[in-house]
C-alpha cells in the first residue's frame, strides 16, 4: 500500500476564497516552498468560467491542476475545484460533481471542507481568504468538530473582508492574520499535523521558502 496516497505523512489543506482570492492565493504559494508536507485542496467562486488559477500556482513550482473526477490524491500536489463544479475529497481520490449550487455558489468551499474533515479529521487544516458573504463559514464548523485547525484571513486585511468575518464570527478559529503573516503560520500548522500535535505556534513567521 503506498501510504502517500492515503496522505498519512502529509497535513490535508483545504483553502477557499472567492472575490479578490486569486491574488491572496498567488501571495501564499509564492512564499511557500513546494517540498511543505501538505496536500492542498483549493475551491476558488469561479463558477462557469476558464479558471486560470492551476497556472497561477503551478508558477511557484507547485504541481497544480484540476483534477478529473475520481482522481488519485497524493501529498505535495495542489488540487483546484474546476468550473461549474464542487470538489469533494474521500479516502483515496477526488469526487467532483455538478449538484445543487451552495451559498449560491457551484464550485463552493463548503462541500470541500465537510468531505476533508469528514475523511481526515485532524489532519485538516481549513484556511478561508478573503470573499463576500458566508460560504466556508459552516465548513469550519465540521472541521472544528472533528478536531482540524481553522485559520482565517484577517478581515481588515481582505479586499472583500464578509467572508472571513463570518468565519470569525461562527467559529473558534485558531489563527486570524493578514496574508503577508499566512505562508509561515500555514507551514508551522503542517508541520504541527504531520507530528501529530495538532497546535498553532502564535506568530507563526515566515520565509518558508528561505528558511
Amino acid at each position: 500500500m503506498d501510504r502517500r496516497s492515503y496522505l498519512d505523512d502529509f497535513a490535508v489543506v483545504v483553502i477557499g476564497a472567492s472575490s479578490g482570492g486569486v491574488k491572496a492565493i498567488d501571495h501564499l504559494f509564492s512564499e511557500l516552498s513546494p517540498d511543505i508536507p501538505a496536500a492542498f485542496f483549493v475551491t476558488l467562486h469561479i463558477g462557469p468560467y476558464r479558471s486560470i488559477l492551476p497556472d497561477i500556482i503551478g508558477q511557484h513550482g507547485f504541481h497544480a491542476r484540476h483534477p478529473h473526477h475520481g482522481e488519485r490524491i497524493s501529498g505535495g500536489n495542489v488540487l483546484i475545484a474546476p468550473p461549474d463544479h464542487h470538489l469533494c475529497i474521500l479516502k483515496e481520490s477526488v469526487a467532483l460533481s455538478r449538484g445543487p449550487r451552495e451559498n449560491w455558489a457551484r464550485p463552493a468551499i463548503d462541500p470541500m471542507f465537510r468531505s476533508a474533515a469528514n475523511v481526515y479529521g485532524a489532519r485538516v487544516i481549513g484556511v478561508i481568504l478573503t470573499g463576500n458573504l458566508n460560504d466556508g463559514t459552516l465548513g469550519l464548523k465540521v472541521i472544528k468538530r472533528h478536531g482540524g485547525l481553522v485559520i482565517v484571513q484577517d478581515p481588515k486585511d481582505a479586499l472583500c473582508p464578509s467572508m472571513p468575518a463570518s468565519a470569525l464570527s461562527a467559529v473558534a478559529v485558531d489563527q486570524c492574520v493578514p496574508m503577508s503573516k499566512m505562508p509561515g503560520v500555514l507551514y508551522q500548522a503542517t508541520l504541527d499535523v504531520v507530528a501529530q500535535r495538532p497546535k498553532l505556534l502564535i506568530g507563526g513567521s515566515g520565509g518558508p521558502r528561505h528558511g
